[in-house]
């Protein structure tokens, strides 16, 4: 997203995102802060919630934990026709399902407000 603070015609776009992680940051990762995108089985979801030229795409696990992924310019109407935005929704997706995977078999938990025994893992997507 760092690409885009310095392209004046996306500073709007650009501040409302940090905007929008800085209300994450100090309330939590609410439903209501993200559109959601993906399927009704995944956890993809963007910033911002209202219209706007650029995306960040994120998997919302919980109130309490939020993983940013990566984002674009959205210059057509569904992600699934900008290859490159179609790109990180699919790999958070994979991601997604992977987590899940590993969250059903035990090998990553949820302990308060974070995904505990992740940090020596290679999620391969």
């Amino acid at each position: 997203m760092d690409k885009f603070e310095t392209i004046a015609s996306l500073n709007k776009d650009y501040q409302k995102i940090l905007y929008a992680i800085q209300l994450i940051l100090d309330r939590g990762a609410l439903e209501r802060y993200f559109r959601p995108e993906g399927k009704m089985s995944d956890n993809l979801c963007a910033l911002p919630i209202d219209s706007g030229k650029i995306r960040l795409y994120c998997l919302r696990i919980s109130d309490e934990i939020l993983i940013l992924g990566n984002g674009g310019i959205k210059n057509t109407a569904k992600y699934q026709e900008n290859n490159e935005l179609l790109g990180y929704a699919v790999d958070l997706q994979k991601f997604d399902r992977l987590i899940k995977e590993e969250l059903k078999n035990g090998s990553i938990t949820i302990e308060e407000h974070e995904l505990k025994n992740v940090n020596k893992r290679t999620f391969e997507i």
